[in-house]
């Protein structure tokens, strides 16, 4: 029981005792006491603890210990009670973020050790924690519990594991800020050392923060969040995207058509591609696109200029083995930072329309109505179509622009898409609206051509002026 009824008795000397000076306390009920050498020690002690009562502590009556001392002993480290929050986390969080959580802690946690002294090599060390420790498994009972409980990994994967549980930091110490510089600084640069995208460093320590919020908001393991005291800012970085890199419409229609005559995998993947470009589609919804999905006009000469429509609700974005309650390397969800059920309509051009039109009179669909599967059926993975494309820049782009970062992942038509739009005068509201992006996120990836397009839209405003200004 914790209370602020404490009482201090005089040093007492007993001369026929090896450590004579006996410091004696009273708390509530209970009386304590601790002897020492010499008298200055017993003075030095005697001040921590009558300093302690002077910051308003309040003291355990079982052991007498101010409650700051206390809740340093019982303590636990950081590695247990990271590996407890990423347990406590697993069965609500979607495939994705429980990956997020995994990999922000696995860089943080081998910065917050008290030695560096045999420490295991970075990758293995990295490895060990975003596989084993921070990684989820069912029990034989039933129970979430982290991976290396209930399989036995390798040697070298579970030297690490002891290593750190051994030399990780108390929880108490992070109420020294400090200590928690190293994390953010590691937390904002990559596997290599460059700097990580600030997209990316922006998650972790998003993941740092809710770890620490719950430290202090529900483990009572800390009087407040650290994070808030260290005067740290991250290294600047541009989300902007560079734009030298993003195919031009003349280079889009050209690799659209090098992966078409890439192959069969490539005829096949041709209106996948086609949705990337001309809908800005990401590849997760691609691959959960249905027959029931897309609304086409009558393929009669009349209409072949009309516009489809597509209406998206659903991605399987690829996340890896492990992740998923199923097993499978993706996940079932609904739209991108939308609420679960939530639709966005896209409007697809004449060009769209034929290539979805002909994929599936050619390859009909799935048994659930999905447009694209994998040579071997199942969702098409990320190796298949990246695949397809580097074959196809190969046959369209210089060897000078092959080794560039030219439409250097698939993901450059989708920026390729965007920029299209906002280049032809759409609306950026509308452009965000049919690309599932927010306001703001446009702004922030787009800004450049955005901005190219004011000087429009100042001939526009000056044109309405004038003729106001007309008698």
């Amino acid at each position: 029981m914790l209370t602020y009824d404490v009482d201090f008795w005089s040093i007492r000397k007993r001369a026929d005792r090896p450590k004579p000076w006996e410091l004696r306390w009273r708390v509530g009920e209970q009386p304590h006491s601790r002897s020492f050498k010499l008298k200055t020690q017993a003075e030095g002690r005697q001040s921590q603890l009558m300093a302690a009562l002077r910051d308003r502590q309040r003291f355990d009556e079982e052991t007498g210990l101010p409650e700051g001392e206390l809740l340093a002993r019982t303590s636990p480290s950081w590695y247990e009670h990271v590996t407890g929050y990423a347990l406590m986390k697993w069965p609500r969080a979607a495939a994705k973020h429980r990956a997020s959580i995994a990999e922000s802690l696995a860089v943080v946690t081998p910065t917050l050790v008290t030695t560096k002294r045999g420490a295991p090599r970075a990758a293995v060390l990295r490895a060990a924690l975003y596989q084993w420790a921070f990684r989820a498994v069912r029990s034989p009972e039933g129970t979430w519990v982290a991976r290396h409980v209930v399989e036995e990994p390798p040697a070298d994967i579970r030297a690490a594991l002891e290593w750190i549980a051994a030399h990780s930091i108390k929880v108490k110490a992070l109420e020294d800020p400090a200590l928690l510089r190293p994390a953010l600084e590691a937390l904002s640069l990559r596997l290599d050392g460059r700097k990580a995208a600030e997209n990316t460093s922006r998650r972790k320590r998003m993941v740092l923060s809710n770890v620490l919020r719950y430290t202090v908001e529900e483990k009572g393991l800390l009087t407040a969040n650290p994070l808030h005291r260290v005067d740290w800012t991250p290294p600047e970085n541009d989300d902007e995207i560079d734009f030298r890199y993003v195919p031009g419409p003349a280079v889009a229609r050209a690799l659209l058509g090098a992966v078409r005559d890439s192959g069969l995998r490539g005829e096949h993947l041709h209106a996948f591609f086609g949705c990337l470009y001309y809908a800005a589609m990401r590849p997760g919804e691609i691959v959960a696109l249905k027959e029931s999905d897309c609304t086409l006009p009558p393929n009669e000469p009349e209409a072949v200029k009309e516009w489809g429509e597509l209406l998206l609700g659903e991605s399987r974005p690829e996340v890896g083995g492990g992740w998923t309650d199923e097993g499978t390397s993706y996940e079932k969800r609904g739209l991108k930072r939308r609420r679960r059920g939530a639709t966005r309509t896209v409007p697809i051009p004449p060009v769209l329309v034929h290539l979805l039109r002909e994929h599936i009179a050619r390859y009909g669909t799935a048994d659930d109505g999905r447009l694209f599967r994998a040579a071997r059926g199942g969702r098409v993975p990320s190796t298949e179509y990246c695949a397809v494309w580097e074959s196809a820049r190969k046959a369209v782009l210089s060897p000078g622009e092959v080794e560039s970062k030219l439409a250097d992942v698939p993901y450059s038509l989708r920026h390729a898409g965007v920029s299209l739009w906002i280049k032809s005068g759409v609306d950026p509201a509308e452009v965000a609206a049919r690309a599932g992006h927010s306001i703001a996120v446009l702004y922030r990836f787009y800004a450049k051509i955005l901005k190219g397009g004011q000087q429009h839209s100042n001939n526009l405003i000056a044109r309405v002026l004038d003729e106001e200004d007309q008698p």
